[in-house]
């Protein structure tokens, strides 16, 4: 298998209407985030703007922006940006949600994913976690048959 099967639907960026979630990630090397979010994922880097703006890179129905820290700005004036100091002490994730975590966890594996531990029951779901380069935890989980949201 070399590739995961994802839902797909028209997200587009930017949107025509309502709204469309991009996540924003501080990174110590912009190349080097890229590759791993396009190598592992098969993100698609979809927009490097005008000027030094951020990459867009779409991940399944997703959208994330890498860019190195930095600030203040005009429109954060009180606010500097830079990645996690300490990759154990973390204040938020990015949560994957699969249909096959382990179809996953092999795939990704395969390509370079640093996984914490393999996929664990925990909570009505299987999940584990890949560390980014930068530091970043993002958890994959797969619900357990039969569970519902909302």
């Amino acid at each position: 298998m070399d590739k995961v099967q994802v839902e797909q639907s028209n997200y587009q960026m930017p949107p025509q209407e309502g709204f469309t979630v991009a996540h924003f990630l501080t990174v110590a090397d912009i190349e080097r985030s890229v590759e791993f979010y396009t190598k592992v994922f098969g993100g698609e880097v979809v927009s490097r703007g005008d000027g030094n703006a951020p990459p867009y890179i779409r991940i399944a129905n997703t959208w994330l922006i890498v860019n190195v820290g930095g600030g203040p700005t005009a429109d954060k004036p009180t606010v500097t940006l830079r990645p996690p100091p300490n990759p154990d002490e973390i204040s938020s994730f990015m949560n994957i949600r699969v249909a096959d975590i382990q179809a996953c966890y092999e795939l990704w594996r395969s390509r370079g994913a640093t996984f914490l531990t393999a996929p664990i029951d925990k909570y009505g779901e299987t999940r584990c976690y890949i560390r980014d380069p930068d530091g970043y935890i993002i958890e994959v989980g797969q619900s357990k048959p039969g569970f519902k949201y909302g």
